[in-house]
């Protein structure tokens, strides 16, 4: 090999099969790289900051850590293009790396609930298009440079946090912190 490490290659190491076998597996290209970047990687454990206006943008970052990775930047428009015409992989990755990422803004939404901060609840899926979706937008459409400072402003306005009881936003207890 030529020093580089392919999709084909990695996933062929990773499961110990020959190139046949991984080409029958992956309906293409995109998928088969898609599975050796990103697919059935766990996500890291969430750091639970004890706040709705804490936990989102912690999460968030968590997101564009791995969104903002080379290999999955270079992926993602191909991955985009495959999953508008293949409803397998499009169910696949609805099923496994969505869920698991909507998983999380599942449990954050819930305890925040349980703290009184959100006055209801608010669906996961729109949790993660609000936030996600838009992260998603400035990285691989609009190719604009994000930092923590974009990240933080994105989960700060995304429209989850309007919905919080402005007595929670803050201090332990309930108190509101001064403006």
């Amino acid at each position: 090999m030529n020093g580089r490490t392919t999709a084909s290659t990695t996933v062929q190491l990773r499961a110990g099969v020959g190139k046949a076998a991984i080409y029958r597996r992956y309906a293409s290209k995109a998928e088969m790289a898609f599975a050796a970047t990103m697919y059935e990687r766990q996500l890291p454990p969430l750091a639970a900051t004890g706040s709705l206006h804490g936990d989102l943008p912690a999460l968030v970052r968590t997101f564009h850590v791995r969104m903002a990775a080379p290999a999955a930047r270079q992926l993602a428009p191909a991955l985009i293009s495959e999953l508008a015409v293949n409803p397998e992989l499009a169910t696949r990755f609805q099923d496994t790396f969505l869920a698991a990422e909507q998983a999380a803004f599942a449990d954050i939404i819930e305890q925040a609930v349980a703290r009184g901060e959100l006055a209801g609840t608010v669906g996961p899926a729109m949790a993660h298009l609000l936030l996600l979706g838009t992260l998603a937008s400035a990285l691989y459409i609009l190719n604009l440079p994000v930092d923590d400072a974009m990240v933080a402003n994105l989960a700060a306005t995304a429209g989850i946090t309007a919905l919080a009881d402005p007595q929670h936003h803050g201090a332990p207890g309930g108190a509101a912190e001064p403006r």
